[in-house]
C-alpha cells in the first residue's frame, strides 16, 4: 500500500472534529485506500475496530443501501448498540440517492466522525451545500506524483535511477494500482483504458443520462488528444462538422463540463497579466492522469511538451495553486500560479535545444515587470537560469521535499 502522506498531513488536523471530511477525485486515484489509512490511524489512537462503520458502495452487496432512507436506518441500527463516538465511512457516496440527506442527520443524531468519497466534481454542490454548508472540508485526490511514485519505486527496486523512474512515469502515469501489474505494457494499457471506459460509463453517460454515446466519444477523445493547446467548444463544433457531425457548441460545452465533473479533465482559464482580467474564450485543458492518454490515444513521447506540461499542471494543483495560463500581448507563458499572497511563472518544454527555443521560452517574461519569481523548466542538465528567471530540471521540481510547499 502506498501511504500518501501527502494528504494525510492535510486531513488529520480535522480527524476527530465535527466537520465531514469529503475526498474527492476521478475514479482509482486512491480514495478508498485513502479512507483504509485513515482507519489505521484513528485504530493506532485507540479507537476500537468495532466503531469503525465502512460502507463500500461499489459493491452490489450494498445495493439495498443505495437510499438515503435505507442507509439511515442500517447505520443507527449500528451505532444504537455501540458506546461512545463512532466512526463512518462512505466511499463512492454518490451511488445513494439522497446521501446528503443522510450525511446531515447523522451529523445531529449521533456522535460521529464522518468521511466519504466521490467521483464527482458536484459532489459538493446544491443540495448539500444547503445541508452542510459551513460543516465540511473537501480535499482532491490526484493520482501519485512523481515524488510518490518515486519514493515507492525506490522501496520496490532500489536500483531504479531518477531518469528511468521518470521515463516509465511520462510512459503510464500515476494510478497506483499499476503498481500491483508490475508495469507491464499491454495489462497496464489495458487497466488504463478500462479505467477511461468505466469513467465514460459510470460518471458520465450514466450520470449524465447521455444518449449521444458516440458523439461523447468523439469529444472526449479530441481533448484527450489535444491537452495543452488552446481550444474553443466553436473550435470542436468546426472539427466536427468536417468529420461530418453537426453539434452546437452549447451542446459540446456539455459534454465538456459532465468530463469535468467527473474529474477526467481540468479546465485551464487565460489571464490577460497586463489587465490582471480572466478571459472569457478559450480555455486550455489537461487530463487527470496522462498514462491514460498513452492508453487510449498513445503518442506521449511525440508530444512530450503537451505531456510534460500536463505533469507540471497537476502538480501545481497538488501542492494548492490555482492555475491559469498567462497572456500578455501575443505572447503566452504556461501557467501562472496563485496560493494566497504567492505567485509563481511558470514555462515548460522539452529541451533548451535551440536559440530560438530559449527566446521564446525566457523572452516571454521580458516584460512581466513584477518580482514574483519566474521559472523555465525543461530537460537540460545544465543551468540555463539568466536574468533572474530561474532555470529548473523537470525532474528536480517534482521531487522538491512536498514539505518546502505546505
Amino acid at each position: 500500500m502506498i501511504k500518501r502522506d501527502l494528504y494525510l498531513r492535510r486531513i488529520r488536523p480535522f480527524m476527530n472534529k465535527d466537520l465531514v471530511k469529503v475526498i474527492t477525485g476521478i475514479r482509482r486515484c486512491g480514495k478508498s485506500v485513502m479512507l483504509e489509512l485513515i482507519q489505521k490511524e484513528l485504530l493506532n489512537d485507540g479507537v476500537s475496530p468495532e466503531a469503525i462503520l465502512n460502507y463500500n458502495f461499489e459493491s452490489l452487496t450494498l445495493s439495498h443501501l443505495c437510499t438515503a432512507e435505507a442507509l439511515h436506518q442500517d447505520v443507527m441500527e449500528k451505532a444504537r448498540v455501540l458506546p461512545g463516538k463512532v466512526y463512518l465511512f462512505f466511499d463512492e457516496v454518490q451511488e445513494v440517492q439522497q446521501w446528503e440527506k443522510a450525511i446531515n442527520s447523522f451529523r445531529v443524531d449521533l456522535d460521529c466522525d464522518i468521511y466519504v468519497t466521490g467521483s464527482n466534481s458536484k459532489l459538493l454542490s446544491g443540495e448539500l451545500a444547503t445541508y452542510l454548508a459551513g460543516r465540511y472540508v473537501e480535499f482532491v485526490m490526484y493520482p501519485l506524483s512523481f515524488r510518490e511514485f518515486f519514493d515507492f519505486a525506490s522501496q520496490q527496486q532500489p536500483d531504479c535511477t531518477v531518469g528511468a523512474c521518470f521515463q516509465r512515469y511520462v510512459s503510464y502515469g500515476g494510478m497506483p494500482y499499476l503498481w500491483n501489474l508490475d508495469y507491464q505494457e499491454e495489462p497496464a494499457k489495458q487497466y488504463l483504458r478500462d479505467l477511461y471506459n468505466a469513467v465514460e460509463l459510470k460518471d458520465i453517460i450514466r450520470r449524465k443520462k447521455i444518449r449521444d454515446v458516440d458523439l461523447l466519444e468523439r469529444i472526449l477523445a479530441y481533448v484527450t488528444a489535444n491537452i495543452g493547446n488552446t481550444f474553443s467548444a466553436a473550435a470542436i463544433s468546426k472539427y466536427l462538422k468536417s468529420e461530418g457531425r453537426k453539434v452546437a457548441p452549447e451542446t459540446i460545452l456539455n459534454y465538456l463540463h459532465a468530463g469535468n465533473e467527473a474529474f477526467l479533465f481540468y479546465p485551464v482559464q487565460r489571464q490577460d497579466i497586463a489587465g490582471k482580467k480572466i478571459l472569457s474564450v478559450q480555455e486550455k485543458y489537461y487530463l487527470a492522469d496522462h498514462g491514460i492518454r498513452e492508453a487510449v490515444i498513445g503518442g506521449n513521447m511525440r508530444d512530450i511538451n503537451l505531456i510534460l506540461e500536463n505533469i507540471v499542471f497537476l502538480e501545481l494543483k497538488r501542492r494548492g495553486y490555482k492555475v491559469t495560463v498567462g497572456k500578455y500581448g501575443d505572447k503566452e507563458v504556461d501557467f501562472i500560479a496563485e496560493r494566497q499572497a504567492e505567485r509563481l511563472y511558470i514555462q515548460v518544454c522539452y529541451l533548451l535545444a535551440a536559440p530560438e527555443t530559449v527566446e521564446r521560452e525566457f523572452g516571454v517574461y521580458r516584460n512581466i515587470r513584477d518580482n514574483y519569481p519566474k521559472y523555465v523548466l525543461s530537460m537540460d542538465e545544465f543551468d540555463m537560469g539568466r536574468e533572474g528567471i530561474i532555470h529548473q530540471n523537470i525532474r528536480d521540481f517534482l521531487l522538491q521535499d512536498e514539505r518546502e510547499d505546505y
